[in-house]
């Protein structure tokens, strides 16, 4: 069953009462309405029929109710539909990341192509070297971001090396970005 962009966008609108938090989308249990065909390229583009989505704030919204569950498929969530799209790599990229806080209290996070946050370590694991060779890290809901050159080159600036081994310290938790040698 096809269904228009704009009656996706007129759902969400309906159905949610602005982003919703990754714990509410994770409670969500629609039934599946079916495929859409909006693909996430490699690149991190979103594309719609085809044509690239050229308006950041809806990418921001989709991005928000995208969810990976155990069958491997990604879908788009509202409380009252689950539409299924494709994805390429992973469903974000991040381009950047920063440290706040001070010495072993000091949190990096990932600032991702879609606007969003999220913290490095703990339970959103970073990954130094996926099955495509490029580091990622977990997020919430099933999602993995793939980390930009930048982004890794920065992670890298700011790691100890420590008997043949890069790490940085995120939450007083060391994080392995891999083996020097």
């Amino acid at each position: 069953m096809a269904k228009t962009l704009q009656g996706l966008v007129n759902t969400i609108v309906s159905a949610t009462s602005g982003l919703p938090e990754p714990s509410a989308l994770a409670s969500w249990s629609p039934e599946l309405s079916g495929d859409i065909d909006i693909r996430i390229l490699a690149d991190g583009s979103w594309t719609h029929d085809g044509s690239v989505i050229q308006r950041e704030g809806l990418v921001r919204v989709f991005a928000s109710l995208l969810r990976r569950e155990s069958d491997g498929q990604y879908y788009l969530l509202t409380p009252a539909e689950k539409w299924r799209i494709q994805v390429e790599r992973h469903a974000l990229v991040a381009i950047d990341c920063e440290r706040t806080g001070d010495n072993g209290d000091g949190i990096w996070q990932v600032l991702l192509n879609t606007g969003g946050r999220c913290r490095v370590g703990g339970q959103y694991a970073l990954n130094p070297a996926g099955k495509d060779g490029e580091p990622f890290v977990q997020l919430p809901n099933g999602l993995t971001a793939q980390i930009s050159r930048a982004a890794w080159y920065r992670l890298l600036d700011a790691a100890v090396i420590q008997e043949g081994h890069a790490y940085i310290i995120s939450g007083g938790e060391e994080v392995t970005l891999g083996a020097t040698d």
